[in-house]
């Protein structure tokens, strides 16, 4: 390389660094910026993810400390007192205060916080829906067939699992109205369910067999 052709690489790459220098100066802020902002957003998405990781375990921890009572009274009257933050975790603890009131035979207080989580429109569906189901069940004496049928119709089509108790209720509810051979068709549909649970094969085939029908695949049905 000549002295010429190498003076003027030294001048380019001299050029070169003032511009890079210029440009520094002139916007270098705004790369700092975003470099604050991106390593404080991590910073603080972190902390968000800690204090919602406490948040959990200290309700969890609520949760088994209300429930470590012998007495199904003091289990629901401990949860009540409970701190819940959020449509999801207040839901869950009312399904499970219902079932401790139920327990200690408080069949009104369980039917009003079933009410209450079934009719919070900020709740997930799922819990909505379990609360529904457990009130109608507490509600059999209080409502007449037509109420408690288009209730459990209600129900019908979102859980799989929740569907196939519900139809198991609509079943009942065909034998009350003397529809028997409608009841055993839906029945009939319960046995050959694959979702459904051993017990609940057992009990439409139970139905089936007392109302003078024939139990489908026998071989699928689970005995005790």
């Amino acid at each position: 390389m000549s002295d010429t052709d190498s003076f003027i690489e030294e001048v380019t790459e001299e050029v070169r660094r003032d511009r890079l220098f210029a440009w520094m100066k002139r916007y270098g802020w705004i790369v700092i910026c975003a470099v604050l902002v991106i390593v404080g957003g991590a910073a603080f998405n972190e902390y968000r993810k800690a204090q919602i990781t406490a948040q959990t375990q200290a309700f969890g921890d609520a949760i088994l400390s209300a429930l470590d009572n012998d007495d199904p009274e003091a289990r629901a009257a401990a949860l009540a007192t409970v701190s819940a933050s959020g449509a999801g975790a207040q839901s869950l603890l009312g399904l499970l205060q219902s079932k401790e009131q139920i327990e200690a035979g408080n069949l009104e207080a369980a039917k009003q916080v079933l009410q209450s989580v079934s009719d919070d429109s900020e709740a997930p569906i799922i819990y909505r829906q379990v609360a529904s189901f457990k009130l109608l069940s507490l509600q059999a004496d209080d409502l007449d067939l037509s109420d408690r049928q288009a209730g459990y119709e209600a129900l019908m089509g979102g859980n799989p699992n929740l569907q196939i108790l519900a139809e198991e209720q609509l079943a009942l509810i065909l034998i009350e109205q003397g529809n028997t051979q409608e009841a055993i068709a839906a029945l009939t549909r319960i046995v050959q369910n694959e979702q459904a649970t051993a017990g609940l094969r057992r009990r439409a085939t139970q139905l089936i067999v007392a109302l003078g029908g024939t139990v489908p695949d026998l071989a699928d049905v689970q005995s005790e």
